[in-house]
Order: C-alpha cells, then structure tokens, then sequence
C-alpha cells in the first residue's frame, strides 16, 4: 500500500471468527487432540498480536468464538488471561455470541458470568440485538448475537437501514449462514446482499470456516467471512486467516487476509513406494496435520522400508515423528508373500517351514494382515547377524 493511499485511510480494521476454544478431536489419539485443541488458543495470541503490529483501530470477532455456550472454566479463563495481558486502550474488540455459543441464560456471554467480570474494559460483549457502538472518524458497529443454536431469521433485519444524509461509516457483525453457501445447511439465513439493502461499507460475517467474499465476485461493500483461524477439518477451503479492512475517506473498503494459523491440514493418499519416498523427503511436515492412507501391495525389502518411514513419519513412544499430528491408515499395505522364502536365506528348516505355513494361511483375507506380520517379522529375524 503506498503512503498517498495510507494517509486516506481513516479506519482499520481486524474481523475474526470460529475460533471454536474447547473443541475436540475425537478421531485422533488422545496426546494429538490435546495438541489440536490448544492450537486454537494459541491462535488468539496471534490474532492479537497482528492486530497491534497492523495498529488496527477495533477487532470484530464475529462468532462461535467458543465451541459451547459453557465452555470449561479453562477455556474462558485463558481467553481472559490472554486479554488482560494487552495494555489497550484505544483499540476496542468485540466479542460476538454465535450459533455453537449462543447467548442463553447460562453461557458464558452471560452478565452474572463471571468471565465478564475478567475481561478488560476494552473488550465489549455484544449482549443485546440493538447493540451500536461509535468507532473513530465517523464509523459506527452494529452487531446482532445470536441468542440460540439455531434459527431462521436473518440477523442483519435488526440492522437500521443508511437514514438519508448520514454520512458515516457503516460496520455490518452478524453470525450465520449466507445463501451462496453450496451444500450447506442454512442456518440463520443472511442474504448476500445484505451489506447493500442495510447500506454498509462492511460487513463482518462468522460461521463458514473458510476465507471468502460473499458473493464471490463482488468486492463492493465487502461481505466477508475471514474463516477460522485453526483449520477444524480437511475438508475446510481456505482456513487459518483473518480479514484486515482498510477503510478510506470514500468509505470504500479494502481487505487483506493475514495468515494466522499454525497448522495446515493435509490429505494424501500413497499407493507406490515412489510416492512414500517423495513424501519422506518432505521438510514441510513438522506443522501438517496429516490423513496418510497407505494402499499398496509390495515385495518384503520395499515392506521394510515402508515401515522404516511410517514410522519416522509416526515417531515412537521414545521419538517424536515428523509430521506434527499425524492420522495413519496402513491397513492397505499388503505383503507380497510369493517370494519370501528366497529372501529369508540361511535359516533352520524349523523356520523355513514356519514361513510356508504362513504363506498359504495369507491366502485367507480374514487372517493376512496377522500372517503377513508374522512373515514381516520371520524375515527380520533371518537378517540378524548372531552375536
């Protein structure tokens, strides 16, 4: 951005959302899904820290910031420790009830919740559908909570229209789903051209976990959601950002995104050993959460070595593996059995009987993962030198 366009800006702006504090992993073991869920906290120092190197003006923080309406104590302790540890003052954030947090009678958005008490008087909850605050250089915010899980209202209608000769700065923060969402189930349904018909300059979105604008090609009045800024599943386009919002004299909106996220997600499927080795040379692993689905069939000295990466990519109870979370499906790698009686040299006719045996009992689908094993271990046991 050049100095001319810096100095016409008068509003900056950091829109967040989808953190989702508190979230499990249940299809991952128990020290990764301790790893997973902390990462979403360790994510808000991030999202915190940008917001003082971009020396933006106000954080919208737009929903689904917990994963629950009473989240643990752990969990909105930390957020308030996390806070209270910047010196702010005049760089307000908003926190935004949404639909997996709602603002019901005994969530944590609550008045007589004691998490209130913690937060620093820079941090403001919106906690009431007419919520409307003044932000610098003739901008306002409104914001509307979501005060259940679900609903079928749009909640930028509690939004006020543009009144003819108000000239300010208009923010748009609501929770929900937007029409253009393919597949997706619509869940406080808000219309694409909401920003338009409310007369905003922004509007603020959170619910889809991905980065983009809303409608894909309309870049004016930005409708955005920024995505959340920890992937939550492999299947998410765009995760791990947030949006900054340059806003200029014209009130035109201009947006960035800012990576935030630590770890990427990743999916793969290895069915030759050329492709293993490819992925075993790989120096990007140490922050992948990985899905490796291995489907190959392969001769004993190629099984051993698959083995050999697995488990460097999985690390052991005494090592830590290279791929930082690491979800691993070897159920399709298969022995290739036709060949080794040769491979298995100089060993007792007891042995080399024992490896026939195993063989034909490979042929039965329900026995040969435990047959192949048993082989798998014959041959290493062949290849030891004795002492």
């Amino acid at each position: 951005m050049t100095t001319a366009v810096e100095d016409d800006i008068v509003l900056k702006l950091l829109h967040t959302a989808d953190w989702h504090l508190g979230r499990s992993f249940p299809r991952f073991s128990a020290d990764q899904r301790t790893k997973l869920t902390r990462a979403r906290l360790e994510a808000l120092d991030r999202i915190l820290l940008a917001a003082e190197r971009l020396a933006v003006d106000a954080v919208l923080c737009a929903g689904d910031l917990f994963d629950e309406p009473c989240p643990a104590q752990m969990w909105w302790e930390e957020v308030a420790t996390c806070l209270q540890k910047r010196k702010w003052k005049n760089r307000p954030l908003f926190l935004l009830p949404g639909n997996h947090d709602p603002l019901v009678t005994e969530s944590v958005w609550a008045k007589e919740h004691k998490f209130r008490t913690l937060l620093p008087e820079w941090a403001h909850v919106v906690d009431r559908e007419g919520f409307e605050f003044t932000l610098p250089n003739n901008a306002v915010l409104y914001a509307v909570p979501c005060f259940s899980k679900a609903g079928q209202r749009d909640p930028t209608e509690a939004i006020p229209t543009r009144a003819p000769g108000d000239d300010r700065i208009r923010i748009g923060m609501v929770h929900g789903s937007t029409f253009d969402a393919k597949d997706y189930q619509t869940n406080f349904p808000i219309a694409v051209d909401a920003a338009l018909k409310r007369g905003l300059d922004y509007l603020a979105l959170g619910d889809t976990h991905g980065f983009r604008f809303v409608p894909p090609d309309r870049k004016q009045p930005p409708t955005i959601y920024p995505g959340a800024p920890e992937p939550t599943a492999f299947d998410e386009k765009e995760p791990g950002y947030v949006a900054v919002v340059f806003i200029n004299r014209q009130r035109r909106a201009t947006v960035n995104r800012e990576r935030v996220a630590r770890w990427t997600w990743e999916e793969k499927d290895v069915t030759t050993m050329d492709s293993l080795r490819e992925l075993a040379r790989r120096s990007d692993l140490g922050d992948r959460v990985f899905r490796l689905r291995v489907d190959m069939r392969v001769p004993i000295r190629e099984y051993e070595e698959a083995e050999r990466i697995l488990e460097d990519l999985e690390g052991t109870p005494a090592r830590h593996g290279r791929v930082g979370v690491l979800a691993l499906d070897r159920q399709g790698l298969e022995l290739e059995t036709s060949a080794i009686e040769s491979d298995c040299s100089d060993i007792p006719d007891v042995l080399r009987s024992a490896i026939r045996r195993l063989q034909k009992v490979a042929t039965e689908t329900d026995k040969r993962p435990t047959a192949e094993r048993a082989l798998y271990h014959l041959y290493r046991l062949s290849r030891k030198k004795p002492s």
